[in-house]
C-alpha cells in the first residue's frame, strides 16, 4: 500500500529511497503486468537516472497534510462522510491507491456511478465523480502539474473514491436523508421568550436501521477484490416492488413527477426493522391517501380513514394492535383541555351536554364541575373524561397499539368527515369509516356468532341472530348503552404502519398519486437538493 514514512539515514539514501518508489510506482500504474515485472528484476539505480524529476517524487509528509486538508474542506453532513474524515484524520492506510497506482476496483466503482446515479436521479458532482475520473486519468498517464501535482492527486484520489462508495453504497442501502432527524425537527412545542425552540413535536417513530461503524468496517472489507465490491454495491440497492416501479417512471416524467418520484424513492430505501409479512394479517394507513388497508393472507379490506390536522399530525410509526376495548372513555388531552374546556369551567350544563367529568389525577375521585376553576384545569392536577357511549369522540370503539404518542385507530361519533377529500380533521389518532368490519378483521378466521351480536349490541348495531335480537328485547330500555362486550383481546397481535407516501403501492398493486397534505415531500426534497441539482 501507499503509506510512505519518512526514513533515518544520510540525504543520499533517502533520496535514493525516493528515486527507487516513485520510479517503480510509474511502471506499475497501469496494473502491474507480467512484462513490467520481469523487465524490473533487473532494475538498479542507474535504470532511474534519467526520472530524477520533481513532479514524480512522492513524500508521505505532504500526502498526509494534503489529506488532512481534504478532510477539513469536505462539510457534507452525515454519519458515514464524518466516518470517512475520522477514518484518515486517524492515519487510516490507503484503500484505493498503493505503489501499484489504482486498480479495476476504482474503474467498477466509477462504472457502477456513471451508469446508476443518472438513473436513480441524481448528480455526478455529489460524488465528485467528475474529479474523480480527471485523477484516475493523471495517474495513470502521469499527467501531472503545478496545480495537480502527485502529492495532490493521490491523496485526493484516495479520499473521493472513499467518499464516494461509502456515500452511495450507504445511501442506497440505508437512505441518503434520516427521516428521523428530518421530521422531528420540524414542527416546534415549545419556545423560549426569544423565539427560540426549546423541543419539537415527535412526528416519526419508525425502528430503522442506520449505518454504524460495523456497516462501515463491512464496506471496507468489501474492497478486499472487485468481485465483492461489485455485489456489495448491486445488493445495496433496494429490491422492492414500488421502488422498482418508480425507478422505472423517473426516466420519462416531467420536472413536477420527478420531484415527487425521488422523493417516494427515498421512502423506499430507509430500512425499517418492521415490515409486513407476506402471507400474515397486517394494517396499513397511508396518511397522505386518508385510507386504510386491513390486509389478510386471502383478502384485503379497505376504507377511508381521517388523520391528524396540520396542526396536530399523525405520526409516522409501526407497532402491533393488542387489543380492542368497546365503548371506551375518552381522557383528554391537556392540549385540548386548556385550547377548548378551559372556558368553560364551572359550567355545569355544558359539561352534561358533552358527558364530561372531572378526576382529581392525586386522588382519582370525581370532583363537582362547578368547584374547578380555569387556573384549576390549567394546572393538569385535573383529568377532563368524556364518558364512554353514543356521542364519545372515540366512537363505539377503539383499537389500541403500544406506541408513544397515545394516538389509536377508533371509531368516530361524526362520520360525515368521511364525506370528505381532505380528512385532516383529528388531533393525532386515525378515525375509521368501518370500525365493526375492521374488528371482525381481527378476530380470526371463524369469530361466535353470539360474540359477535354482543360486540354488534355493545355498538349500537341491530343484531343477525335470534339469540342476539332476544337478547336486545331482554335488555333494560332504559340503559343507552348496553355493555355485553367490554374488551376484546387480539390473539395474534396484528402489525400496523402508519406511512406517508405520495406515490404508493396499494395492497391490490395499484399505484396511486396523493396530495402532500403535510409538506413532508417539500421537506425531503429540500434534503435531497444536493444530490439532484
Amino acid at each position: 500500500m501507499l503509506h510512505i514514512e519518512g526514513r533515518q539515514g544520510s540525504p543520499k539514501d533517502s533520496g535514493a529511497l525516493i528515486v527507487i518508489l516513485a520510479c517503480s510506482f510509474f511502471l506499475l500504474l497501469t496494473g502491474c503486468q507480467e512484462s513490467a515485472t520481469q523487465f524490473r528484476r533487473s532494475l538498479s539505480l542507474d535504470s532511474f537516472a534519467e526520472m530524477k524529476v520533481e513532479e514524480y517524487v512522492l513524500k508521505s509528509q505532504l500526502i498526509r497534510n494534503n489529506l488532512e486538508q481534504f478532510c477539513a474542506d469536505d462539510h457534507t453532513d452525515g454519519f458515514v462522510a464524518s466516518q470517512v474524515r475520522k477514518y484518515y484524520r486517524e492515519g487510516g492506510s490507503f484503500l484505493w491507491v498503493d505503489m501499484c497506482g489504482v486498480d479495476e476496483r476504482a474503474d467498477t466503482l466509477v462504472t457502477v456511478l456513471s451508469n446508476r446515479l443518472s438513473a436513480i436521479g441524481f448528480n455526478e458532482r455529489f460524488f465528485r465523480l467528475s474529479q474523480i475520473k480527471d485523477d484516475l486519468e493523471r495517474l495513470r498517464t502521469l499527467q501531472f502539474t503545478d496545480s495537480h501535482g502527485i502529492n495532490t492527486v493521490v491523496p485526493r484520489l484516495e479520499y473521493n473514491l472513499t467518499r464516494a462508495y461509502l456515500l452511495y453504497a450507504s445511501g442506497q442501502r440505508f437512505g441518503f436523508v434520516n427521516p428521523v432527524y428530518l421530521l422531528n425537527r420540524r414542527d416546534a412545542r415549545d419556545k423560549d421568550s426569544t423565539g427560540r425552540v426549546l423541543t419539537y413535536r415527535q412526528l416519526f417513530d419508525v425502528e430503522m436501521e442506520h449505518p454504524d461503524k460495523g456497516y462501515v468496517n463491512s464496506a471496507f472489507r468489501q474492497l478486499s477484490n472487485t468481485d465483492s465490491l461489485a455485489s456489495f454495491l448491486r445488493q445495496a440497492e433496494p429490491s422492492d416492488g414500488l421502488y422498482v416501479r418508480l425507478l422505472k417512471m423517473l426516466s420519462d416524467s416531467t420536472e413536477f413527477q420527478r420531484q415527487c418520484i425521488l422523493v417516494n424513492m427515498e421512502r423506499c430505501r430507509w430500512r425499517e426493522l418492521q415490515k409486513p409479512e407476506k402471507g400474515q394479517k397486517y394494517i396499513v394507513v397511508n396518511v397522505p391517501a386518508f385510507h386504510l388497508w386491513a390486509v389478510g393472507p386471502d383478502s384485503v379490506l379497505d376504507m377511508r380513514a381521517a388523520c391528524g390536522a396540520l396542526k396536530t399530525k399523525t405520526p409516522l410509526l409501526s407497532s402491533h394492535i393488542t387489543h380492542m376495548e368497546v365503548n371506551p372513555e375518552w381522557i383528554m388531552p391537556m392540549s385540548i383541555v386548556r385550547d377548548d374546556v378551559v372556558r368553560h369551567a364551572g359550567d355545569t350544563s355544558y359539561f352534561l351536554r358533552h358527558r364530561y367529568y372531572i378526576v382529581d389525577r392525586k386522588s382519582g375521585k370525581r370532583v363537582p364541575v362547578s368547584s374547578v376553576s380555569q387556573t384549576m384545569l390549567r394546572s393538569g392536577n385535573y383529568r377532563v373524561t368524556q364518558e364512554g357511549g353514543a356521542g364519545n369522540s372515540l366512537g363505539r370503539i377503539i383499537f389500541r397499539f403500544p406506541n408513544n404518542f397515545s394516538v389509536f385507530l377508533h371509531d368516530t361519533s361524526s362520520p360525515g368527515v368521511f364525506h370528505r377529500d381532505n380528512r385532516g380533521v383529528s388531533h393525532g389518532c386515525v378515525r375509521v369509516q368501518r370500525p365493526f368490519d375492521l374488528a371482525l378483521f381481527m378476530m380470526g378466521e371463524t369469530p361466535d356468532e353470539k360474540l359477535l351480536d354482543k360486540l354488534r349490541i355493545s355498538m349500537g348495531l341491530k343484531p343477525v341472530t335470534d339469540w342476539g335480537r332476544d337478547c336486545l328485547d331482554a335488555l333494560d330500555p332504559s340503559i343507552k348503552t348496553p355493555r355485553l362486550v367490554r374488551s376484546l383481546p387480539v390473539s395474534h397481535h396484528v402489525p400496523i404502519f402508519i406511512t406517508y407516501y405520495t406515490i404508493f403501492q396499494t395492497p391490490e398493486g395499484k399505484l396511486q398519486n396523493y396530495p402532500d397534505v403535510y409538506g413532508y415531500d417539500k421537506c425531503i426534497s429540500d434534503a435531497l437538493k444536493p444530490l439532484v441539482e
